[in-house]
């Protein structure tokens, strides 16, 4: 049984700062790709950032230069900084993981967590 389990996230002013981190527990053999999604009221799931196992990252084009992903592959985790907050951004942001189990690679999701940009 594999578990992601996300943390942070909140409600923060716009022009601000925030973090949300995810945790990957179970029997894992290995992480490949570990990413953030987000899906805002009445739109769909979207790719915000994602990072390999060796480091490469890409970003949607709407946070490049505001976001940063980073993961820590001894710890199992993910982290997403985000800055300079805008409305826009405000969603409900997922974890996901691609995950090795007893050799087969499963797709795993988060339980989500609420971000809101709003003054």
């Amino acid at each position: 049984q594999v578990q992601l389990v996300e943390s942070g996230g909140g409600l923060v002013q716009p022009g601000g700062s925030l973090s949300v981190s995810c945790k990957a527990s179970g029997s894992i053999n290995r992480i490949n790709r570990m990413g953030w999604y987000r899906q805002a009221p009445g739109k769909q799931r979207e790719l915000v950032a994602a990072i390999t196992s060796g480091g490469s990252t890409n970003y949607a084009d709407s946070v490049k230069g505001r976001f940063t992903i980073s993961r820590d592959n001894t710890k199992n985790t993910a982290d997403l900084q985000m800055n300079s907050l805008k409305p826009e951004d405000t969603a409900v942001y997922y974890c996901n993981a691609h995950i090795v189990v007893f050799g087969t690679e499963y797709q795993y999701w988060g339980q989500g967590t609420q971000v809101t940009v709003s003054s």
